[in-house]
C-alpha cells in the first residue's frame, strides 16, 4: 500500500493545484451558471474519466521504465522534480486571469457535455506532463503498483470533483471573488509554492 507520509504530501498538493482556476474549473463554473449544476455533472463525469485515464497511462508507462531500468528512475526523479519547480515558478508569475470564458447553449446534450469534459482532460499536454512528473515518484516499485495507483487516482478524482462542484455551484459569487483584487494571484502562489516544495522533496528524497 502507498506510504502514509507520501500520501499526506500528495493530497494537499493536488487539492491546491486543482482548486486554482484552470481550464476545467473555469469550464465547470461557466457551465454551472449557464446550464445549471445538475447538467454540468455530465461534463464533470467526462473530465474525471479523462483525468483518471491520463493518470493511469502516465503511471503505467513510467512504472514500466522503473521496473526495467531502475537506474533511470533516479534521473526521472530529478527531471520530474525540476519540472514541478518550473510549474511552481510559472504559477507564481501568472497574472491571475480566468483561463476561458465560454458560453454553452441550454439545449446542449449530455453526450456533448460528457465529451467536452473528457476531451478537455485528455487533450491537455500540460496535464500529461504534470501526471508523468508528479505521480510516479509517489509509487514504490517494492510494492504492488496497482493498489498504490488506485489510491492516488481516487485522491485525484475526489479532489477534482470537489473542486469542480465548488466552482459549478459557486457561480456568480465565485466569479466575483476571483475577479476581486489579487485573489487568483494568491491562489496561484499558494499552489505554486506547494509545487516547488514537492519538486524539491521528490528530487532530493
Amino acid at each position: 500500500m502507498i506510504d502514509i507520509a507520501a500520501l499526506a504530501v500528495f493530497i494537499p498538493t493536488f487539492f491546491f493545484v486543482s482548486i486554482t482556476p484552470g481550464m476545467c474549473m473555469t469550464l465547470a463554473m461557466t457551465l454551472g451558471m449557464s446550464i445549471g449544476v445538475r447538467r454540468t455533472l455530465w461534463m464533470m463525469i467526462g473530465e474525471l474519466l479523462g483525468v483518471a485515464s491520463v493518470a493511469v497511462a502516465a503511471v503505467l508507462g513510467v512504472a514500466n521504465v522503473m521496473l526495467n531500468y531502475p537506474d533511470a528512475f533516479a534521473i526521472l526523479k530529478w527531471v520530474g522534480g525540476g519540472y514541478l519547480i518550473y510549474i511552481g515558478i510559472n504559477m507564481w508569475r501568472a497574472k491571475g486571469k480566468m483561463s476561458i470564458n465560454t458560453h454553452s447553449p441550454s439545449d446542449v446534450s449530455r453526450r456533448s457535455l460528457f465529451t467536452q469534459g473528457f476531451v478537455t482532460a485528455i487533450a491537455n499536454p500540460k496535464g500529461w506532463a504534470f501526471m508523468i512528473s508528479l505521480l510516479p515518484p509517489f509509487i514504490s516499485v517494492q510494492h504492488a503498483v496497482a493498489p498504490q495507483l488506485l489510491v492516488l487516482v481516487l485522491v485525484i478524482m475526489v479532489s477534482e470533483f470537489v473542486c469542480m462542484l465548488a466552482y459549478a455551484t459557486g457561480g456568480k459569487s465565485l466569479r466575483l471573488f476571483l475577479a476581486r483584487g489579487d485573489n487568483i494571484k494568491w491562489m496561484n502562489r499558494i499552489a505554486g509554492s506547494l509545487m516547488m516544495l514537492v519538486g524539491m522533496w521528490l528530487a532530493l528524497d
